[in-house]
């Protein structure tokens, strides 16, 4: 009895298990891989400008620090603080009555001066008269002449001192050397101010027009028209976070190259009347070198980066993948010129290429808004 119950057992064990291994799992090997689902995008011939991007840095076009040339009472301030002020606009005042006093002093001084050395020359005239006439020694002659010498010496000394005095006096009053914008006041009413002191009183920062000083690779300085009369390169500036940009024209390039960078920094100037661009802020900027009419381009995320060279996958017209190293001219945005390596018209994954391997088969899904280029 109990040898007949376990047979039957045995035997369904035994079916069992060799039915499992009769029939094949799914995806064993024998059957070819699923095609890798990849997005891509046409290779496109188009005008495409030569662009360099980077980031610049604002810079007044002209900044001046305001000292006084003259020690003194500050009296009065002409202007509130980050003002607009004009050329030639009085901007301090200095009690100028000391310097009044030596002016007067100087002027005293060479009125007297002047009247001896006129008595002094009507005496040589006398003495020259009376040498002639015998009745006067050469010696005595000399004496006379070189008294009233003297004396005219001493006369253009006083002048010069008043000149001088005139000068500090009308250095009382400071003007602004240039029109701009003025920072912020370092100096207020009834303090004591030195002559040239270390501190300015203001710094006066002339922002229309403005600067945007950038760095270029030196390899595209010869890009540039610098000749003298040539139209200068346009230059775009866009503020972080503000919408749309302004433009402005390169108007310096430096003379030298920057061998720790391999760049040569440009200066761009712009009108700025609307008061965007402000001294110490930071810019992106774009300079457009030339339009290149023939320029094969790619959306930037076909290309990747290989240890010999950047390369792409294409779609061959099998729907398989192939792997192909380019050249790429230069990048713009989102999209990159391809100087050598691809066709117009052929198919480049832009996305999905971490799952592909060369020659494997894919299901290729035209980015939106383009078509297939096969059906």
């Amino acid at each position: 009895m109990r040898r007949s119950i376990l047979l039957p057992l045995f035997g369904l064990i035994a079916a069992s298990c060799s039915g499992g291994s009769a029939t094949p799992a799914a995806g064993a090997a024998g059957g070819p891989p699923p095609p890798v689902a990849v997005t891509t995008a046409l290779v496109v011939q188009k005008p495409m400008a030569v662009n360099v991007r980077a980031v610049g840095a604002v810079e007044a076009s002209s900044t001046v620090e305001v000292r006084a040339q003259v020690a003194g009472e500050l009296l009065t301030v002409g202007f509130a603080e980050g003002q607009d002020v004009t050329a030639g606009q009085l901007l301090f005042t200095i009690d100028a009555r000391p310097f009044e006093v030596t002016l007067r002093q100087a002027e005293a001084t060479l009125a007297r001066d002047s009247a001896q050395l006129k008595n002094a020359e009507a005496q040589k005239a006398r003495a020259a008269d009376l040498m002639k006439n015998g009745l006067l020694s050469k010696a005595d002659y000399e004496t006379s002449s070189t008294a009233a010498e003297a004396l005219a010496a001493t006369v253009a000394v006083d002048r010069a001192v008043v000149e001088t005095a005139t000068l500090q006096l009308q250095r009382t009053k400071v003007f602004a050397p240039v029109a701009g914008r003025t920072g912020a006041l370092l100096a207020n009413a009834g303090a004591l101010i030195r002559a040239n002191d270390v501190a300015p009183l203001v710094v006066i920062n002339q922002i229309t027009p403005a600067y945007v000083s950038f760095a270029i690779p030196a390899r595209l300085v010869s890009r540039l028209d610098t000749s003298p009369g040539a139209r200068r390169a346009a230059v775009e500036a866009t503020l972080p976070g503000a919408a749309g940009a302004v433009t402005g024209r390169v108007s310096f390039v430096d003379n030298a190259v920057d061998k720790t960078s391999d760049t040569i920094r440009i200066k761009a100037t712009f009108e700025n009347r609307d008061r965007r661009l402000w001294p110490g802020a930071f810019v992106g900027v774009v300079l457009r070198l030339a339009v290149d009419t023939h320029a094969l381009v790619v959306p930037g995320a076909a290309v990747l980066p290989g240890q010999q060279s950047a390369y792409v996958y294409v779609v061959t017209p099998q729907n398989t993948a192939e792997v192909r190293p380019v050249i790429v001219a230069w990048t713009d945005d989102r999209e990159t010129v391809i100087q050598s390596g691809l066709q117009a018209g052929e198919t480049v994954v832009i996305d999905g290429q971490l799952r592909l391997t060369p020659g494997a088969r894919v299901n290729a899904k035209p980015v939106e808004g383009t078509k297939s280029p096969r059906p």
